[in-house]
């Protein structure tokens, strides 16, 4: 009896200790799969913040250096006063555009979006946007916004540039609602468009954007809603509680304050 119990012992130990190796495996591949997929979505965020930025300048920054160029181009027969006049409206479009390059410097910074969180990113980017004409988009931030994790702000912010992506390339939206709601042990990000809408069941199972929205937001221990239907618009909400540590980041949490 006592060498059968001894082999068992034994035997236990060697097997619970292989299921332990095993485990810290799994935990290690999965973190480094997130790290992975992490740094896949920080490229992605700059991917298409640089193409923002590179329209931005060719189609604002360079048309108004273009027309100040011409301005300064005073007539030889230009009296004083034109004279005045068009070097003061040169000035001011000179003024405009250092502005814009400034807030365009900031998008390239990934250290910046990091340091300002996710509520002044949004409104930074919801304004160039705007600025530019491309949709209309609205804001709200409803609550006491927090610090929400730097993994999730950042994986949060590419979520809401995949829907505009979408919203832009497929629905022919004009108008898009975004919402930032902070709840004492919740945080809901909604953004809504005015599209053509979709079958929503069938969109997500052929493997589109939209597939790729639902993983991100899994990634971060958040649950994703998308509801919409032809000729309805599509509403996107992805949801996530605070308090609940990251299941796929070791339990790390960085500060964005």
């Amino acid at each position: 009896m006592l060498l059968l119990l001894g082999i068992f012992i034994i035997s236990f130990l060697f097997f619970y200790q292989r299921k332990h190796n095993q485990n810290s495996v799994d935990k290690e591949q999965l973190h480094a799969r997130f790290q992975q997929e992490l740094l896949k979505t920080q490229v992605e965020m700059q991917e298409q913040t640089l193409n923002h930025i590179s329209r931005e300048i060719h189609d604002n920054v360079t048309q108004v250096l273009s027309f100040v160029k011409l301005n300064l181009a005073i007539p030889a027969k230009a009296t004083r006063e034109q004279a005045e006049q068009k070097i003061s409206e040169s000035r001011n479009l000179v003024a405009q555009v250092i502005n814009d390059l400034r807030d365009l410097s900031k998008s390239l910074s990934y250290e910046h979006i990091l340091q300002i969180g996710l509520v002044q990113t949004m409104e930074i980017e919801v304004g160039r946007i705007n600025k530019s004409g491309i949709i209309k988009i609205e804001l709200a931030i409803g609550g006491n916004a927090h610090n929400l994790g730097e993994e999730r702000e950042l994986v949060l912010f590419r979520i809401f540039q995949e829907s505009l992506n979408n919203a832009l390339k497929h629905s022919g939206a004009k108008q898009l609602k975004v919402s930032l709601d902070y709840f004492e042990h919740l945080f809901n990000l909604t953004i809504q468009d005015n599209g053509k809408g979709f079958s929503a069941n069938e969109q997500l199972n052929s493997g589109s954007g939209l597939r790729n929205i639902v993983n991100r937001a899994a990634l971060i221990g958040a649950t994703a809603v998308i509801d919409s239907a032809p000729g309805k618009g599509c509403c996107i909400k992805i949801a996530i509680d605070p308090l609940t540590q990251n299941p796929h980041a070791n339990g790390n949490h960085h500060s964005l304050s």
